[in-house]
């Protein structure tokens, strides 16, 4: 997938899965750069601004101004900040349906409204990260998989929105990602049958792509064999 000549942001670059997003975008030809909470040393390649809460609109807007001021454009935005909490409807507490809400659907709008000002006539891409949970939730997961179907309708209204712009919208719906969190977490589990942030790098890598021109507002399950 060819990417050269274009200018393609990732939030969230510092994580697994964003550092296998932005090295697969760094090997393809792409201006790379990385946007997160935290400062930090990104992938070979990889150019990673100051540390920005994406949940602030106002920081948001001026980190994503910023990039194409320097850049002079945005071609692809792969929204993959965000976070995750277990805890039952039960015994959790209200505010976590609230710290996940921020964390992962007003992350993810703010991003877009930042970046969507200045992506060119010829048209652009964002990719968000939704998850398998927010087609079928499983115990302890009500918060979290409620925002993250939260992301998968927000992909969809702004495919709809932006499709006469020629900017695509979708989303990748990923099971367990083989992390070391997820592996401290469930020691026991079959890690093969989990996805790779490698896998899902190569999706993003397509749906970044000319390829990908035809596919907009699809929820796309990446699942391994889980």
């Amino acid at each position: 997938m060819d990417l050269n000549g274009k200018v393609i942001v990732v939030t969230g670059g510092l994580g697994t899965l964003g550092r296998a997003a932005t090295a697969a975008a760094v090997a393809a030809g792409a201006t790379t750069v990385c946007v997160d909470f935290v400062d930090g040393t990104p992938a070979d390649g990889v150019i990673a601004t100051p540390a920005v809460d994406l949940g602030n609109a106002e920081a948001a807007k001026a980190a994503l101004a910023a990039i194409a001021e320097k850049y002079g454009k945005i071609d692809g935005l792969v929204n993959i900040a965000g976070g995750f909490a277990w805890e039952t409807v039960t015994d959790g507490a209200i505010d976590t349906w609230d710290s996940m809400y921020q964390m992962n659907v007003r992350t993810a709008v703010n991003a877009c409204k930042g970046a969507i000002p200045f992506f060119p006539e010829a048209g652009g891409r964002i990719i968000n990260i939704s998850a398998a949970g927010s087609i079928k939730a499983d115990m302890g997961m009500g918060a979290y998989a409620a925002s993250k179907a939260g992301v998968a309708k927000l992909t969809e209204a702004l495919a709809q929105e932006l499709k006469a712009r020629n900017i695509t919208v979708n989303a990748l719906l990923p099971s367990i990602i083989d992390t070391k969190p997820n592996r401290d977490s469930m020691p026991d589990a079959d890690v093969s049958t989990w996805v790779s942030p490698a896998a899902l790098a190569d999706v993003i890598l397509f749906l970044l792509s000319k390829a990908s021109e035809p596919v907009t507002g699809a929820l796309i399950p990446v699942m391994g064999r889980v």
